[in-house]
């Protein structure tokens, strides 16, 4: 089975039921069928191959929807592509997949124009070279089945900087199965719930959509919504689950309108793509109740290797874990000589199962170096407590070593955030030649809040002793995140190493 076929289940089964509102538009499940299969006959006849690259740069809308269904139901792997990322790391990626078309929002076309893809514009109702032209060429027509075996790929996700040759996570047919099936065991979904697609289809929101669809639930789209909006579809549209960054979660908190909202409905607002401190969750958990989920995940396993859900995360002590390896992944801890480890001991977070990808694209150094005895090696550090929820120390590149001392940052960043002033923070490593590492502070004041470095450093030596405590603060008035709402450390810490060289230079 592959996972467009749930879709055409549903749609056979409930031909009339909503699947798709946005705005205005509503698209029954019979529609978003007829539009899906012409736009797909429409593909393989612009190029028959199984097997080719398409990518979508396209924000949230039903006719990126269509495009995002038909790719699939072509036989063709998909390959998303952000327009808010700048024309030259899109078009490094169309080169380096080798699409063969590229489907755009007309205002994006500048993005992917000669980068060597055939373009279409992703217009419903446009004339030559758009979706909506070749569609009505195939109105009636259903695409060629290709039976392609589950190990083969249906999306390259691209991961890593953004300099160099990029990463090309290659999803197989049987990650995308063993995702839907365990999004849809994870979070109840059922026939009738609505689904907020208000992060990019781009990105995490895309896992929400075949166990949605495959359930004969409805998406319900937003194009770059602000926090109001968000909100506003929270508690007036009868949303059962959502997928969100942090950053729009701790937006719509400061809302006026958030405490007086009803949120009945609501059954999982899962949160993902960064971490979440505890004393925030506690905090939406104040605003929304009991309805603050999340899982863990990479691009190389997508989204739910682990899950926690709403009413595990109400109990305090289990706010800062990402819960349970989910029913169809194994995942483990392992030490630096590929053994694995007992629950309660530190190491690198592992994964293995039908869930993890089959490597990089076209890169089989970076693939040898990563999938090691069928175990995905994530990179992350954590530990397990004794009833299987584990708890994530961060990137072992994250880790600090002062003095001899381990400190990881997740330990110490939550205790900055307890101060009055702070609005948000990170902590990581820096050249000291005393210490060999010194914990370092970037810190990010809530707005009219004053404070200076001594006293950030003293309420964390009061609570964790002076080996976690850092050395030296710098204070910004935004810390630097992506389009999707990461916060970018790396950036941090290159800021403060031009300022440490600008401070030397100027003493020499």
């Amino acid at each position: 089975m592959y996972p467009i076929d749930l879709f055409y289940r549903q749609a056979a089964r409930a031909p009339e039921r909503i699947a798709v509102e946005f705005g205005a538009e509503r698209c029954t499940y019979g529609e978003l069928l007829a539009r899906t299969c012409a736009l797909a006959a429409g593909l393989q006849s612009l190029d028959p191959a199984p097997g080719s690259r398409v990518g979508i740069c396209c924000f949230n809308h039903v006719e990126h929807l269509v495009a995002w269904l038909a790719v699939i139901a072509a036989g063709k792997v998909w390959v998303p592509l952000y327009p808010k990322n700048k024309a030259a790391e899109i078009g490094q990626g169309i080169d380096f997949t080798q699409m063969s078309l590229v489907i755009v929002d007309a205002h994006s076309r500048h993005l992917v124009e000669g980068a060597g893809a055939q373009v279409l514009v992703a217009d419903p109702d446009g004339g030559a070279g758009t979706t909506g032209a070749l569609a009505r060429a195939h109105a009636g027509a259903a695409p060629r089945p290709h039976l392609l075996p589950l190990s083969d790929t249906q999306a390259i996700k691209f991961t890593g900087g953004t300099t160099g040759k990029p990463k090309g996570v290659m999803q197989p047919y049987r990650a995308w199965n063993t995702n839907i099936a365990t999004q849809v065991l994870a979070w109840g979904l059922k026939e009738g719930d609505r689904m907020l697609a208000a992060a990019p289809i781009t990105h995490g929101t895309s896992t929400y959509i075949l166990p949605t669809l495959g359930t004969g639930g409805t998406l319900v789209l937003l194009d770059q919504p602000r926090p109001e909006d968000t909100l506003r579809c929270l508690a007036e549209e009868r949303i059962a689950t959502t997928f969100l960054p942090p950053t729009v979660i701790y937006m719509m908190m400061q809302l006026p309108a958030a405490r007086a909202a009803n949120y009945d409905h609501l059954r999982n607002l899962v949160y993902g793509s960064a971490p979440m401190r505890p004393d925030a969750i506690a905090e939406a958990q104040s605003v929304f109740g009991p309805r603050i989920a999340s899982t863990y995940g990479q691009t190389e396993a997508p989204q739910i290797a682990t899950m926690i859900s709403a009413q595990e995360m109400t109990r305090p002590e289990l706010r800062a874990s990402v819960g349970r390896e989910t029913i169809l992944t194994r995942v483990a801890i392992m030490d630096q000589a590929g053994q694995v480890l007992p629950q309660g001991e530190y190491g690198e977070i592992v994964i293995r199962g039908d869930l993890v990808m089959s490597g990089y694209w076209r890169q089989p150094d970076k693939t040898a170096e990563t999938l090691i005895d069928g175990w995905l090696h994530t990179g992350d550090l954590g530990q397990f407590d004794a009833d299987g929820f584990l708890y994530i120390k961060g990137r072992a590149k994250d880790l600090i070593i002062t003095g001899g001392f381990n400190v990881y940052p997740i330990d110490v960043e939550p205790v900055i955030a307890q101060h009055a002033a702070v609005a948000d923070c990170a902590v990581f490593g820096v050249p000291d030649d005393k210490w060999g590492e010194s914990v370092h502070a970037a810190v990010e004041l809530r707005d009219g809040a004053q404070a200076d470095p001594d006293e950030i450093i003293r309420f964390v030596k009061d609570k964790l002793g002076s080996v976690k405590a850092p050395k030296s603060v710098a204070f910004y008035e935004r810390l630097p995140r992506n389009n999707y709402g990461k916060l970018q450390k790396q950036v941090l810490v290159d800021d403060h190493i031009a300022h440490a060289s600008a401070k030397e230079d100027a003493r020499s």
